[in-house]
């Protein structure tokens, strides 16, 4: 997940809502409602934990703690991807495809109750790790100097192959599923380069979903909601040259520090001022470059920073008063300002029916009253987005429990949520997929 978002505990279920689609009936035939078919299945009572899950509980924890040993970044995951497709091969899966989006791995499964010409569900995961020294001292601690799973993937990725290894064995469901392993989602973009490389229209995908867990939400729990879930993540490049100069006269060089602490100053003016007080919007200036020694003014200076933003509009607007602000601030001293700003991660934005039907099936697996289907947005980003872009799906958050926060030194994911997520997965095809 692109940027560090601090986790919060939910409140379960707080807000009814006026919706299309009822939790009170039973997630299959929620879901034909949701899309408008005529037939319906009705699944009233809660089904907890897949059994068969729970007894590869402790087979999954392993590999979740070798992939955490082995932490690898962006799309220089080549270990992880040749463990995720020879596990796959060997789980029995129809297609297993390597290279996709540079390094991404593909599976496909299809139903033991009709799979040619069905339906076709994407289940994703992400595979990478992030540019962190591991502050933890457990037994698989990685044994990569500076790269750690602070973010969880490594759970993300065993918990969808445990799901593959169920439905790879007992195909109970009409359709294919598609399970997709995903590099780069730590800025890198792997999601779009796996779309860019024909994934949807490769594999014939017409829904996909995706998953994140969440410090701070309790290990059993699920959140989401319709509609934008996580905020468009854009890079922000200031580049600024005055005029250098001896630290003692000040008074015929242009400083660029002094420059780039105003801009700093004048940048947060655009959310306090210019952005509507309901609407939300993050400007953060991260990295502030400039000089190498406590005598000479610096003749020019490097600020590096991120936009983050819920909607288009405010995309928008956050782009065009960036542009002002940092021209005119610059100008103000004498010095002079470039503004790059681009465009990274979209807005992680649910489909509703999508995110109704991803509700219901999670209230399958831990009850209703541990599904909280309106919960705040966050204002970290995801990749998952340009998948979401590509078809309608939805994307669920998992608790992790009391753990630290995700991108934090001594986060570490917590494996009691396995059998949680993984049942998910499996119960998500199992009812999209009806025979």
């Amino acid at each position: 997940m692109r940027g560090c978002v601090r986790a919060a505990s939910c409140a379960v279920n707080r807000r009814s809502r006026d919706r299309t689609f009822d939790l009170s009936k039973g997630a299959g035939a929620a879901y034909v409602e949701a899309l408008g078919l005529g037939r319906m299945h009705r699944e009233e009572e809660q089904m907890p934990i897949v059994n068969r899950i729970a007894a590869l509980h402790g087979e999954i924890i392993a590999w979740r703690r070798d992939i955490h040993a082995h932490p690898e970044l962006l799309y220089d995951v080549q270990r992880t991807a040749a463990t995720v497709a020879d596990k796959l091969k060997r789980f029995g899966c129809d297609e297993v495809v390597t290279g996709i989006g540079r390094t991404g791995v593909v599976g496909v499964i299809r139903g033991g109750k009709g799979g040619e010409g069905g339906r076709v569900i994407g289940l994703r995961a992400d595979m990478d790790a992030l540019p962190i020294q591991e502050a933890g001292d457990v037994p698989y601690k990685s044994t990569v100097p500076g790269k750690m799973h602070a973010c969880g993937h490594d759970g993300h990725t065993a918990m969808l192959l445990g799901a593959a290894q169920y439905l790879a064995e007992t195909r109970n469901f009409a359709g294919t599923a598609v399970v997709i392993f995903q590099p780069a989602e730590e800025g890198g973009g792997g999601g779009r380069a796996m779309v860019q490389d024909g994934l949807m229209d490769r594999f014939r995908i017409e829904e996909v979903y995706g998953m994140h867990n969440y410090p701070g939400l309790p290990v059993g729990q699920f959140a989401l909601r319709p509609g934008p879930l996580m905020a468009a993540a854009d890079r922000i490049t200031i580049e600024i040259e005055g005029r250098g100069g001896h630290a003692a006269r000040p008074h015929v060089a242009i400083d660029t520090v002094l420059v780039g602490a105003q801009i700093i100053n004048q940048i947060q003016s655009i959310v306090a001022r210019n952005v509507d007080p309901l609407n939300a919007a993050v400007i953060s200036i991260c990295v502030f470059q400039a000089g190498s020694t406590d005598n000479v003014i610096p003749q020019t200076a490097l600020l590096r920073g991120t936009a983050r933003s819920l909607t288009p509009e405010v995309r928008d607007l956050l782009e065009e008063r960036l542009h002002e602000v940092v021209t005119g601030t610059a100008r103000l001293y004498g010095a002079t300002a470039k503004l790059t700003y681009r465009r990274d991660y979209p807005i992680t934005r649910n489909h509703e029916q999508q995110a109704a039907f991803a509700a219901s099936v999670a209230a399958q697996v831990v009850g209703r009253e541990r599904v909280d289907d309106d919960v705040a947005p966050v204002m970290g980003a995801e990749d998952f987005s340009f998948m979401l872009e590509a078809r309608p799906g939805a994307f669920i958050f998992v608790g992790n429990g009391d753990s630290a926060g995700l991108h934090h030194p001594a986060y570490d994911f917590n494996d009691e949520a396995i059998p949680v997520g993984a049942s998910y997965w499996v119960k998500l095809v199992e009812t999209a997929l009806p025979g």
